[in-house]
């Protein structure tokens, strides 16, 4: 299949977990590296929509205030986890990155753009549901890298 998660075992992860999911090299040189950062057991749990929606936007907003190179953060379908799309930032500094971004949503005391004007469904958000699934995504750090549970 062309969509690499389609080509995933969804019963052999086991999330909490952060992967590279894909990376291109552009013709002029520059990498895209996608995450796939998974915060839910796939068919199992999953997040509801206004934490979904929520952590998008506090991620989206609070990731740029770090760095740069982050072109896109969405919520996967699925509502299990979202996609970190990136502009050659590797494993060892996407990490870093995305638990201090986590870190900003849990002192955060508002969703930013969470209103008709700027989203296309402002009452859609929860900030607590949000971070407390950043939460325990965080808690989970150590856990990371091991996406499907063997190292446990």
């Amino acid at each position: 299949m062309n969509v690499e998660s389609f080509n995933l075992d969804h019963r052999a992860v086991r999330a909490p977990y952060v992967r590279i999911a894909d990376r291109k090299e552009l013709p002029g040189g520059d990498v895209l590296v996608k995450y796939d950062v998974r915060f839910t057991q796939p068919n199992v749990g999953h997040l509801d929509m206004p934490a979904v929606h929520s952590i998008e936007h506090l991620t989206a907003e609070l990731m740029r205030n770090h760095t740069d190179q982050l072109i896109d953060f969405s919520p996967m379908g699925c509502q299990t986890g979202f996609y970190a799309l990136m502009l050659g930032v590797e494993t060892d500094d996407f990490l870093p990155l995305l638990e201090q971004t986590f870190g900003d949503i849990l002192e955060a005391s508002e969703v930013p753009a969470a209103n008709e004007v700027q989203c296309g469904w402002g009452a859609n958000h929860s900030l607590t549901a949000a971070q407390d699934a950043v939460r325990g995504f965080l808690g989970s750090r150590d856990e990371w890298l091991d996406v499907t549970g063997e190292d446990a």
